[in-house]
């Protein structure tokens, strides 16, 4: 039987402190200041694995893997989504996959990011646009690549752009990007 061990062992780690204040006397009148005494804040860093789910969203990701744009479009009224998107907005109905990477499409509109969250730190500025696909209905928003973010102009307003994959899919929303039309 194994017996209950009376210490801990000892690890590495933890943190060396200097200046946190505490009574040398343990009576319960120097235990009083204890009650005054600021709150100690710790800054570390902190990790988690995350089992995330596309569902039904997944065949829109399987398809960037295979260098393909998919879209959901409503059996009965033909609504079409760049999004993805289970059901349609007005029916109901479950939608339907299609394939809308080579379809045309053009700058809806865009703006100028100088500011983005981490992924993007090295890419500042980028340009984010909404893309408009012929006969698709909503709008895709999107990084456009190949202009030059410090000379934005009205021009790029419908200008015919194009799809591009990035070529090692990371299973995400930004693994398709838009460029001018060659």
């Amino acid at each position: 039987m194994a017996k209950n061990p009376t210490k801990r062992p000892e690890t590495l780690g933890g943190y060396i402190v200097h200046g946190i204040p505490f009574p040398v006397d343990t009576d319960p009148e120097a235990l009083a200041f204890l009650k005054r005494m600021a709150p100690i804040q710790i800054e570390q860093e902190y990790a988690i694995t995350y089992l995330h789910s596309y569902a039904q969203d997944s065949p829109w990701f399987a398809g960037l893997t295979q260098k393909r744009l998919l879209a959901n479009q409503a059996p009965d009224s033909g609504y079409t989504y760049a999004n993805p998107r289970g059901h349609d907005m007005y029916s109901g109905a479950e939608t339907v996959w299609i394939d809308i990477t080579e379809r045309p499409a053009a700058v809806h509109a865009f703006t100028v990011c100088h500011f983005g969250s981490e992924e993007f730190l090295a890419e500042m500025p980028f340009v984010l646009a909404l893309i408009e696909f012929k006969d698709v209905d909503t709008l895709l928003l999107t990084r456009l690549l190949g202009v030059d973010p410090l000379a934005a102009s009205i021009d790029w307003i419908d200008m015919p752009v194009q799809p591009k994959f990035l070529r090692n899919s990371k299973l995400k929303p930004t693994d398709v990007y838009f460029v001018p039309k060659e």
